[in-house]
């Protein structure tokens, strides 16, 4: 027992050593577009009581929790628990998870490695092509094995683009899947990059429907290329199908915004730590008269809603569809001496008006989910055919 009390007053010293002196971190550039950012010099009141309670807690689980963990292991659980407490975004990087990440560039689109294809025989989705020695298949996983549900949504009614839609997301980031016969989840990385050029689609109507998968880097030239390349055709409207965007970078959804506004905000960043600031819309007037449709659902998210809600507000888009996802978060890297990092959310979006995306999403103009009998290109017509009926 003394050599236990030794310990706690040693943790106990040393936790008071750490809030009570300025912390500070070395910068750490990488060539992912991800920003990492040091700790800035802070000092704060050393919080007693919080430390004892922490230390009496620890001292509580170390002696009688049913398994034997070392020390390591429950400040490495103390810490998870710190940081991904705070929101649903932020959390701890080990340091191979850390190494990891900074070798993908935000804005890139991905999915995991495998692919869930229909049985039609058992109308259930299973795995195929999944490599042995893949990730996936070092947790436990094998082609033809059933999965019920992705983040909590079942499949067993969905087409394949909504299950692709699932499946696709922010490269590195994490998604959750429940196997048949399996009460758990298993976490999967989104770690195999996927094509992502806009696809035009010209409608018999002649709206021209440009489907954005993610905002990255060229996103705006690209929409306007495609735009001048149609404009021959005598195009009535353009509907931007942001279904299952889970954002990118927001520099292209602020560049894809001005493409169609000649003045006016776009969004505003809030941060407590690196203070406001704004992104404005610069004259011009090459696509003002163009008819304008967005076409949004759950998992449209973060740049995705930024450029919506400009567009919306500003009254220059007609937006269909559903309720957005409400990401509306800045994040950046906080790299530590050990190796590890922390991933934590420094700033909100705000869109024109004043409203917080996070939490909220963009409620559409026109509410019209894609009913489960329509097929795409239906569902498709209806919307342009409901843009070009819409009035401004």
């Amino acid at each position: 027992m003394n050599q236990h009390n030794n310990i706690y007053r040693a943790l106990y010293a040393g936790l008071l050593m750490c809030w009570g002196h300025i912390l500070y971190a070395a910068p750490s550039p990488h060539p992912s577009g991800w920003v990492d950012e040091t700790a800035s010099h802070s000092s704060a009141e050393v919080p007693i009581e919080s430390i004892q309670q922490f230390v009496q807690i620890y001292g509580i689980v170390r002696d009688n929790y049913v398994d034997k963990k070392s020390d390591d292991a429950l400040f490495q659980q103390a810490i998870k628990g710190l940081v991904s407490g705070l929101d649903r975004y932020s959390r701890y990087l080990s340091a191979e998870e850390y190494r990891q990440l900074i070798q993908y560039t935000e804005g890139d689109l991905a999915s995991v490695d495998f692919n869930l294809n229909y049985d039609s025989f058992t109308r259930l989705w299973q795995i195929h092509d999944l490599k042995t020695g893949s990730d996936s298949n070092k947790l436990g996983l094998r082609n033809g094995q059933t999965i019920l549900k992705i983040d909590n949504q079942e499949l067993k009614s969905l087409n394949q683009d909504q299950v692709q839609g699932l499946l696709y997301g922010s490269i590195g980031s994490t998604l959750q899947i429940q196997p048949e016969n399996s009460n758990s989840t298993i976490i999967l990385v989104r770690n195999k990059k996927v094509e992502t050029d806009i696809k035009p689609v010209l409608l018999h109507n002649q709206v021209l429907v440009l489907k954005i998968r993610v905002f990255q880097q060229d996103t705006a030239n690209e929409i306007k290329r495609l735009i001048e390349e149609y404009s021959s055709t005598k195009l009535k409207a353009v509907v931007l199908d942001l279904r299952n965007n889970p954002g990118g970078l927001l520099s292209a959804a602020v560049e894809s915004a001005d493409l169609f506004l000649n003045q006016g905000l776009i969004v505003t960043t809030k941060s407590r730590s690196e203070g406001d600031q704004q992104f404005q819309a610069l004259p011009s007037n090459e696509f003002q008269n163009i008819k304008l449709g967005i076409l949004i659902n759950r998992r449209s998210a973060s740049a995705a809603e930024v450029f919506t809600a400009a567009l919306k507000e500003h009254k220059r888009a007609w937006v269909i569809g559903e309720n957005s996802y409400g990401k509306g978060v800045v994040q950046k890297l906080f790299p530590l001496p050990s190796g590890a990092a922390l991933q934590m959310t420094v700033s909100h979006y705000y869109t024109p008006n004043g409203n917080m995306i996070e939490g909220q999403g963009i409620q559409p103009n026109q509410t019209y989910p894609l009913p489960p009998e329509m097929k795409e290109d239906s569902y498709l017509e209806h919307v342009t055919e409901l843009v070009l009926k819409s009035k401004l």
